[in-house]
């Protein structure tokens, strides 16, 4: 009977204890000084580039697999990289205004992941994004290395109610058009 007993708590440790620790989710915050997000903007006469900074951010996984992920993107923090002087400082203002992303009142945008899809070494995401209060899915890719995370958006800045200089709201700007797309490039250390 003691043998019996003995067997079943070691079928017991060794099967039941095991597996409820399996589907625990990790968080992993993402190394804010290490980490970088590039935008690039579009119009008819050419384009311009820079940087926007994170205010915070995690990735989760559930063992090795990536399973959600947050990021909050201080608005306030968009540079123009392309520029240098008085139409750097203009262009920042302009960006940072309420003709574009009215940082004052929306001083940050967020992101949440809200359905993740391996693979391959690549995960395909859906995300909820926030700007302007609009909140709108988004896909893209998430290329994972050790620790490290690469993803490239392509996001429409007039869904989210951007309209300065946007074809889809003005006519005959002719080339003063902005192009409504615009590219966002995370590289994530975490």
């Amino acid at each position: 009977m003691k043998n019996t007993i003995k067997i079943m708590a070691i079928l017991v440790l060794t099967t039941v204890v095991p597996m409820s620790f399996t589907g625990l989710e990790e968080k992993k915050d993402v190394k804010l000084d290490k980490s970088t997000v590039t935008w690039k903007g579009y119009k008819v006469t050419g384009s311009h580039h820079g940087t926007i900074n994170l205010q915070s951010g995690y990735l989760t996984f559930n063992g090795d697999d990536l399973v959600g992920g947050n990021f909050v993107i201080d608005m306030s923090t968009i540079t123009c990289l392309d520029l240098e002087g008085e139409y750097k400082g203009k262009l920042e203002g302009h960006l940072k205004s309420d003709d574009f992303f009215g940082v004052e009142t929306h001083p940050t945008a967020d992101l949440t992941f809200t359905d993740v899809k391996k693979s391959g070494k690549s995960y395909e995401v859906t995300a909820d994004l926030t700007i302007k209060e609009t909140t709108l899915p988004i896909q893209f890719t998430l290329d994972m290395d050790g620790g490290k995370a690469t993803a490239s958006l392509k996001i429409d800045r007039a869904k989210y109610n951007v309209r300065y200089g946007s074809p889809s709201f003005f006519n005959n700007l002719q080339d003063k058009a902005i192009y409504d797309e615009f590219d966002i490039t995370a590289n994530l250390v975490f």
